[in-house]
């Protein structure tokens, strides 16, 4: 069964930046579909940025957050750089076995139990 657990939230101010790290137990990340997703209170679940093959990025994030994958500690990571008070929220890790739709909130079958990210202005 797989497992992800994320971690490395926290407080930073506006402009700067933090690594989130989720860490897969169960089965190995290197063909399997991991995608971060965050929530803010009284909002839908959005779209970060997923990894498979090739990187996915949601538009509000673009240039700014990175997502990358080593297969040796079997972790995703997300730097998150130039950080805004929007950007404020619980960031939730996933995994996919389809490859197809990375952005697409129903596609992932596993959840982490999410970090929280606040940023202040």
């Amino acid at each position: 069964q797989v497992q992800l657990v994320e971690s490395g939230g926290g407080l930073v101010q506006a402009g700067g930046s933090l690594r989130l790290s989720c860490t897969a137990s169960g089965r190995t990340l290197d063909d399997y579909g991991v995608g971060w997703f965050r929530q803010a209170p009284g909002k839908e679940r959005e779209f970060v940025a997923a990894i498979s093959f090739t990187e996915y990025y949601g538009d509000s994030v673009r240039g700014r957050f990175t997502i990358s994958r080593d297969d040796a500690k079997n972790t995703v990571h997300l730097q998150m750089n130039n950080l805004k008070p929007e950007d404020t929220a619980v960031y939730y890790c996933a995994g996919a076995d389809s490859l197809e739709n990375l952005w697409l909130v129903d596609d992932y079958e596993v959840w982490g139990q999410g970090t929280q990210v606040t940023v202040s202005s």
